[in-house]
């Protein structure tokens, strides 16, 4: 997760302020949610580590993957045809 959301810093297809979009912010979101995740993991709340990683999960892969399928973009293209 870290990795990708790192990787993301360097996509600039989608321009909405200055150089970035929603997907950066989604990658913030997962960068400062990681360490917390791993800590409440290490520290025995499984509870804390749980609800964590599914607000990773769903704003992280969800969320940023269908922004994936909006006009002009590759994977678009690739499932749908143009």
């Amino acid at each position: 997760m870290a990795g990708v959301a790192i990787s993301s810093f360097w996509i600039h297809q989608i321009r909405q302020v200055g150089g970035f979009s929603i997907i950066h912010l989604l990658s913030i979101y997962v960068l400062a949610q990681l360490p917390r995740a791993v800590h409440a993991a290490r520290t025995g709340r499984m509870e804390t580590h749980r609800r964590i990683m599914r607000g990773i999960f769903v704003g992280g892969l969800i969320v940023a993957g269908g922004f994936t399928f909006l006009p002009g973009r590759i994977m678009r293209a690739v499932l749908f045809g143009s």
